[in-house]
């Protein structure tokens, strides 16, 4: 026979579990409310996955406090996940679409490809440090991403087996564009990526493919990470 004592400390363990589910479900919304959309970004698809993917799960356990503040937080190696808006900014302006292939440069904890794969066929992201590319191949899979892979390697040189891609999307600032990026990206397709100096303000770019000329639209200032590997094999 049960005892009561016993009964009553399994419902209270259900009810801080629903609590707390909630409490990130409710965190995530306000997110959503106050950091994004109050800051222009309209896109329903975008808005929906921001509210789904659980960022409390990219971030060091000692970070999951402040996961659903709109602001870098450090994910190991040197390097941060960006801030909520610039995630959903990035995603809007490649106009996402179920049909899309997305490259991403600089998986770091996988987030970004989270939110991606939320809204796209498929992505493919490719990380140069190895423990951080491995850590968000394992941690995208156990979350059920099956439309997601990872490679480990440098991002100059883009992912040319599965190009051409109909959107790319840059996490780290670069001096200057990768050539091989632009030649990866589908006719009609859009690139969104930071140029600049390192650890300095710089420039967040939307590029622009349309009958194999090259346009290039300056969004706004940013600071990010800066982008390491180069034109070096």
């Amino acid at each position: 026979m049960v005892s009561p004592a016993y009964i009553l400390i399994l419902f209270t363990l259900l009810i801080l579990t629903v609590q707390e589910k909630d409490s990130y479900k409710q965190k995530r919304e306000e997110m959503v409310r106050e950091s994004i959309e109050a800051r222009g970004v309209k896109d329903k698809a975008v808005l929906k996955a921001m509210r789904t993917v659980k960022r409390h799960l990219f971030v060091p356990p000692d970070q999951a406090a402040y996961a659903y503040e709109d602001h870098p937080l450090p994910i190991g190696s040197g390097q941060t996940i960006s801030q909520p808006y610039m995630v959903a900014y990035m995603t809007e302006v490649i106009k996402p679409t179920p049909q899309m292939k997305v490259l991403e440069v600089g998986t770091g904890n996988g987030y970004q490809a989270a939110v991606l794969a939320e809204i796209v066929k498929q992505v493919y992201t490719i990380e140069i440090i190895p423990e951080l590319g491995q850590s968000a191949a394992t941690r995208l899979k156990k979350l059920g991403y099956d439309n997601v892979q990872v490679k480990v390697g440098n991002g100059y040189h883009g992912w040319g087996e599965h190009a051409p891609y109909d959107a790319i999307v840059v996490t780290a600032a670069a001096e200057k564009v990768p050539p091989p990026l632009v030649e990866q990206l589908k006719d009609g397709g859009k690139m969104v990526i930071p140029i600049g100096p390192q650890f300095r303000t710089q420039s967040l770019l939307l590029i622009e493919k349309k009958n194999g000329k090259i346009s290039t639209k300056k969004l706004m200032p940013v600071v990010f990470v800066p982008f390491t590997g180069g034109d070096k094999q």
